[in-house]
């Protein structure tokens, strides 16, 4: 418990490679705090060294929660991910929670709330992604202007995952996702004494560590995992299969390219992913102090 009586929460937000997880992993040793996943891909099982998860060293200096916690053959929201925050408040008594991740809409569901969206069916959600495959953009954006025109106006252009999602929910519920946000729940950490940072390292930094990481990844184990994952044989769209990494090594296993061209492009979309992250991050949490690198 901090001076002010109330539990302590930090939030630790940042692009992926920014050194995210070495900083809670320091500064839980030093509060005798609990790590709380805030990433949607560490959630999954299978893919340790491919999400960049904690090391199994790492997880036994202090309590991690909500790692790997989820079978990679599930579609695991936002929501759901709120739930079992709530569940770690619970059991874990007064100790100091750090929550340290790169999803953005995470850490704003922690204290802003999220809409409470019922499940969806996963024949639903696997027959839109089917319906949509062989449609162009436009057409896309036209499916979904007819069945949740609110949703469109929001989509710049026809994400593949953001619109099966409004799609799948307007067709298991009947309505709108918009509807849903404007009764969206409250955040989980009212009463909470809260310090919110953004690591922000320098961008030709984070390149070189991005660079450095995915090389080690694939001769760490990066490799065996991808081979485990595709042995489950699971549906393509799951969001799992989406890791960064997952479709480049995927390719070389399939002989369509070679190592160095693993690397390269898991590298390049991992750029790209940090870059996504950081507008997102700007963008949203403008406010949030920045921290260097880590």
């Amino acid at each position: 418990m901090c001076v002010t009586g109330r539990r302590r929460a930090v939030l630790i937000a940042g692009p992926t490679a920014s050194g995210k997880s070495a900083l809670a992993l320091a500064m839980a040793q030093a509060q005798g705090g609990v790590i709380v996943n805030t990433d949607s891909m560490q959630v999954y099982d299978t893919l340790r060294v491919v999400t960049a998860r904690p090391s199994v060293a790492d997880e036994a200096l202090v309590p991690h929660r909500l790692y790997a916690t989820v079978p990679a053959a599930t579609r695991f929201s936002t929501g759901q991910w709120l739930t079992a925050v709530g569940e770690v408040i619970a059991t874990t008594g007064d100790a100091p929670l750090i929550f340290v991740g790169g999803t953005g809409l995470y850490f704003d569901a922690l204290l802003n709330g999220f809409a409470d969206i019922p499940d969806v069916p996963v024949q639903i959600s696997a027959q839109v992604q089917q319906e949509i495959q062989v449609l162009d953009a436009a057409e896309r954006l036209a499916l979904l202007e007819r069945e949740d025109p609110d949703a469109a106006a929001r989509l710049k252009v026809a994400d593949p995952q953001r619109l099966i999602r409004a799609l799948a929910v307007k067709r298991a519920s009947g309505r709108m996702l918009s509807s849903f946000h404007a009764a969206k729940q409250a955040g989980v950490l009212d009463g909470f004494d809260v310090e919110r940072m953004v690591l922000d390292p320098e961008r030709e930094v984070l390149r070189q560590r991005i660079a450095r990481r995915f090389a080690a990844m694939f001769s760490g184990g990066a490799v065996e995992e991808v081979q485990a994952l595709r042995a489950l044989d699971l549906d393509p769209g799951l969001p799992v299969t989406k890791a960064i990494g997952v479709r480049e090594i995927g390719d070389w296993l399939d002989g369509i390219s070679q190592p160095d061209d693993a690397i390269t492009l898991a590298t390049i979309a991992t750029h790209q992913y940090a870059k996504r992250q950081r507008t997102w991050f700007r963008n949203r949490f403008g406010d949030w102090p920045r921290r260097g690198l880590v």
